[in-house]
């Protein structure tokens, strides 16, 4: 992670991997769509990671998730990003999506547990966490498109 931000952020995934599951952050929901350069549409559900907290604990301690779902990460700015899967039991593929939605880069099935930093190819308003592979399945590549207000469109 990089920058005080990221320093906070990996404090406070040190210590949410020491709370009990009560103790977890809660998400607001939304849903988004992928469109892919060769016309595929795709819905996500997705929950929301906007607080410093939520960043944080993301989708630790999950052990699956709907194929169809996800988390959106999101920032007020642009900015380089950088994760890992500490406590993330699950692969993921990480979209690293720029200010007008279009996908810059995608990490595909990020290992469970990794400590390796997953980085944004540049500055991104937000990042998208589905299965790992699904990206490969759908089609999804750089250069196409979330739908979503945060990107400066309708949910």
């Amino acid at each position: 992670m990089r920058g005080l931000l990221g320093g906070l952020l990996m404090g406070a995934a040190i210590l949410l991997s020491a709370l009990p599951a009560a103790a977890l952050e809660s998400f607001a929901r939304s849903s988004l769509t992928v469109e892919t350069a060769g016309g595929g549409k795709y819905r996500f559900d997705v929950e929301l990671a906007e607080t410093p907290a939520q960043q944080a604990q993301g989708l630790m301690f999950r052990e699956k998730m709907a194929a169809d779902a996800g988390m959106l990460f999101t920032y007020d700015r642009p900015q380089p990003a950088s994760f890992w899967m500490k406590n993330t039991l699950i692969p993921l593929d990480m979209i690293f999506i720029g200010a007008d939605g279009r996908i810059m880069n995608i990490h595909a099935n990020a290992v469970p547990q990794s400590l390796d930093a997953v980085n944004s190819a540049g500055p991104v308003k937000g990042i998208l966490e589905i299965n790992g592979g699904m990206s490969a399945r759908l089609g999804i590549r750089p250069g196409d498109r979330v739908v979503h207000s945060v990107f400066g469109a309708a949910k």
